[in-house]
C-alpha cells in the first residue's frame, strides 16, 4: 500500500471459505474489494450480504476469470484466491503475471509439478504468493518448529498427528467430493493442515512413505493412514478420519530425546514437557494473526512470509507420494527432493 490507500484486492470463488476471509477484510478495514469473481448466483448473493451489513458498497461481480483479469487488472493490487482446488494452479499464476500478489487457500496446488509451476511464476514476476495454512501461520507451529530447530528437544525420534472431523456428511454433494475438482477426499482437504503441519515440524524432507486410503463407498477418500521416514531417519505417523461426530479436532506430538512437544494441526496451542516435569505445559505466545492480517503484513515489509510456495511444494511431493503408495495397496514409495 501507497499511504493509507486500501489495498485494491479482487476475491475468486464466493464460498463458505471466502466469506470468512471478507468478514474478517471488512472488519479490519484498509481494504477495498471491487470486483469479484463467483460463477453461481447464490455464494455471491451471500457475499453481497456482508457488504450489506457492513453498509458498504458490494462489489461488481464479474463470473469469467479472464475478463476480470483484462478488465480489472491494473486496478488492482491484490487476490485472493478461495476456489476449488484444481483451480488453483492457473488462477494464481495468472493473477501473479498480471502484477498482482495473491493469498492463496491451501491446499497451494494438485501436485508438485504445478507447484514448481507457480515457484518458477513468483521467482519470475517478483510478485508475492502466500498459502494460507493455517499452521505455518501460527505463532504456535513457528514457536514448535524454533524450538526443534534449535535442538530443545533433543534428537526427533518419532512424530504421531491425527485429524478428525464429521467431513463426509459436511461435504456430501458438494465439489470437495468430485475428484476432478478436489484432487482428493479428507485428507487432502481438512488433512492438508494436517501434512503441511507435520511438514514443517519435521523440518525435512520425507524420503519413504506407505499409505493407505478407503473411500468408504464415496468417490473420494474419507478415511487415511500414513506412515512415514524423514531424512534423519524419524518415523512419522499419520492418521485422518472423515466420517465421526460432528467435530473438528486434531492432535500432533513430537518425541525428543530430551522432551515432548504437543500442538495441533491449525496451532492454537503449544505444550512441552521435558525430563522431570509432571506433565506438559503450555507454552505462552501472543494470539495468532489471521490468514488476511499475515498477508497485509508480509506484503508491507513487516514480517518475513511464513507460508511461501515451497510449504506448499513439500506437501505436493508428500501428497503426490502417499496417492502412489495407496494405489498401490500401501507399497512402500521413495520420495526424491
Amino acid at each position: 500500500m501507497t499511504g493509507t490507500r486500501p489495498l485494491r484486492t479482487c476475491i475468486i470463488g464466493c464460498g463458505g471459505m471466502a466469506r470468512h476471509h471478507i468478514r474478517r477484510m471488512l472488519q479490519l478495514g484498509g481494504v477495498e474489494i471491487p470486483v469479484v469473481c463467483e460463477p453461481a448466483d447464490a455464494p455471491y448473493a451471500a457475499a453481497v450480504e456482508l457488504f450489506d451489513e457492513a453498509h458498504l458498497k458490494a462489489p461488481v461481480n464479474e463470473p469469467d476469470f479472464g475478463a476480470l483479469l483484462n478488465k480489472w487488472g491494473d486496478r488492482l493490487d491484490a487476490a485472493l484466491i478461495v476456489t476449488p482446488h484444481v483451480y488453483h494452479h492457473d488462477q494464481a499464476k495468472a493473477c501473479l503475471e498480471a502484477g498482482l500478489d495473491v493469498l492463496l487457500e491451501k491446499p497451494m496446488v494438485m501436485n508438485a509439478d504445478e507447484a514448481l509451476s507457480l515457484i518458477e511464476t513468483r521467482d519470475r514476476t517478483g510478485r508475492l504468493l502466500v498459502v494460507a495454512f493455517n499452521g505455518s501461520l501460527s505463532p504456535e507451529i513457528r514457536k514448535a518448529s524454533e524450538m526443534l530447530r534449535a535442538g530443545e528437544l533433543g534428537k526427533v525420534l518419532s512424530i504421531s498427528a491425527t485429524v478428525w472431523q464429521g467431513w463426509d456428511g459436511g461435504t456430501f454433494g458438494s465439489w470437495r467430493q468430485v475428484p476432478e475438482l478436489a484432487g482428493g477426499g479428507f485428507l487432502f482437504d481438512t488433512g492438508a493442515h494436517m501434512l503441511n503441519t507435520v511438514a514443517d515440524l519435521a523440518g525435512e524432507d520425507f524420503v519413504e512413505i506407505a499409505a493407505w486410503l478407503d473411500n468408504l463407498g464415496r468417490a473420494v477418500d474419507i478415511v487415511g493412514v500414513v506412515i512415514g521416514r524423514i531424512e534423519s531417519g524419524a518415523l512419522v505417523t499419520m492418521h485422518a478420519c472423515g466420517k465421526t461426530i460432528h467435530v473438528c479436532t486434531s492432535d500432533v506430538r513430537v518425541f525428543g530425546t530430551e522432551g515432548i512437544l504437543r500442538t495441533g494441526v491449525w496451532g492454537g496451542f503449544l505444550e512441552v514437557q521435558f525430563d522431570g516435569e509432571p506433565e506438559l505445559t503450555p507454552v505462552k505466545l501472543p494470539a495468532s494473526l489471521g490468514a488476511w492480517e499475515q498477508f497485509v503484513a508480509v506484503r508491507a515489509g513487516r514480517m518475513p512470509n511464513p507460508s511461501p510456495p515451497e510449504v506448499g511444494l513439500r506437501m505436493a511431493r508428500l501428497w503426490d507420494a502417499i496417492r502412489v503408495s495407496a494405489a498401490d495397496g500401501g507399497a512402500p514409495v521413495r520420495i526424491s527432493g
